[in-house]
């Protein structure tokens, strides 16, 4: 389940630059895979400590270095000295607890991403940080943990298919975006089908449980606004910040990213437009419910209501009763309480009351 916030309180007093840690605590220690490739060559390598990125960082066109686990400061800012990180930029990388968002330095742009999965076992979505830093031929990413969002990307490079060998670092950045984005199209399929089969069943036999339902998908879907949102600014930012590290010829791709940003933003609010819509349909379904209910019970408390008034004129204990002593006295009355019923439920079937 997605948590609306994370504990901040252990970074109150320190100054700007500390890093602190704010997020889930991996037991794992943290992994850091270098990638170089170029045109003509591709090399992948996992690396023990940050210096041996140093060593590596240049050897082709450019290099990728993507760190997995950014629970450990001292990894974090052995990385951020040898690629000259500013200290705030290397304090929002620990913080899980960021806004999406685009800021350029002198020699390198930093962009704070939400990258979704779901929990198949949960049924409910899951929002990690992703941290990227551009810079002219480089570029950092960082996870809170390992995951398979970039294996496509991994697998292009490997093969040489597509562009993405022929470009620069640029483009890579522009590919990584374009595949958390995509799987935001993912995660929002899953959620609609769930939206859709609540619907359904709310109308159906709305439950206690439907409702509770419907709280959480709306939780989710208010988490998901306030993840996705404020990525068209940083898309926005990217396409018209005219940044010297961006080539002319990315800038058409990071349009077609801001379309499908604005796509997923659009079916968020689609969904949280009918789960806010699905709460009326829960109270309208559970009233009419129990108006059936009201009008059954009434039907009978009014077809009873005229035998009860004659069983109690003849339950009276009068000795000189006019049918007290007749031997057809009981099946008339009997007879006469089923006229009454039967008129009573012939009328209310011709006023189409039931």
């Amino acid at each position: 389940m997605i948590q609306s916030t994370k504990k901040r309180s252990q970074k109150a007093g320190l100054p700007p630059g500390a890093l602190i840690h704010i997020g889930d605590r991996l037991e794992e220690k943290s992994k850091i895979t270098v990638i170089n490739y170029g045109e003509e060559d591709f090399s992948k390598a996992e690396v023990k400590t940050p210096d041996e990125c140093a060593a590596l960082k240049g050897k082709a066109n450019v290099c990728w270095v993507n760190i997995t686990g950014i629970h450990e400061g001292e990894t974090i800012e052995k990385v951020g000295q040898i690629f000259n990180l500013h200290p705030l930029l290397l304090e929002d990388i620990m913080n899980t607890d960021q806004r999406p968002k685009m800021e350029s330095y002198d020699s390198y742009l930093f962009v704070v991403l939400k990258t979704l999965f779901y929990d198949e076992k949960e049924k409910s979505a899951i929002m990690e940080q992703i941290s990227i830093v551009l810079g002219t031929d480089y570029v950092l990413s960082f996870q809170e943990r390992e995951t398979n969002i970039f294996d496509p990307i991994l697998e292009h490079l490997k093969n040489g298919k597509g562009r993405i060998r022929k470009m620069g670092a640029d483009y890579l950045i522009y590919s990584l975006i374009d595949m958390i984005i995509d799987n935001y199209f993912i995660i929002l399929e899953k959620l609609g089908e769930r939206v859709d089969n609540l619907e359904v069943q709310l109308v159906t036999s709305p439950k206690t449980e439907t409702l509770k339902t419907i709280q959480k998908l709306k939780k989710e879907m208010i988490f998901l606004r306030r993840s996705v949102w404020p990525l068209r600014e940083v898309i926005n930012s990217m396409e018209r910040g005219e940044s010297p590290l961006i080539q002319s010829s990315t800038y058409v791709y990071l349009r077609d990213i801001y379309d499908h940003t604005i796509q997923a933003i659009d079916t968020i609010e689609t969904y949280r437009d009918m789960l806010s819509g699905m709460l009326d349909i829960y109270l309208s379904s559970v009233s009419y419910k129990l108006n059936e209910i009201m009008k059954v019970l009434t039907i009978v408390s009014t077809i009873f209501i005229p035998l009860t008034f004659v069983v109690g004129l003849y339950g009276m204990n009068f000795k000189f009763m006019p049918e007290l002593k007749s031997p057809w006295g009981y099946p008339s009355v009997l007879l006469l309480m089923l006229v009454i019923s039967l008129s009573m439920l012939y009328y209310f079937r011709r006023k189409k009351w039931f």
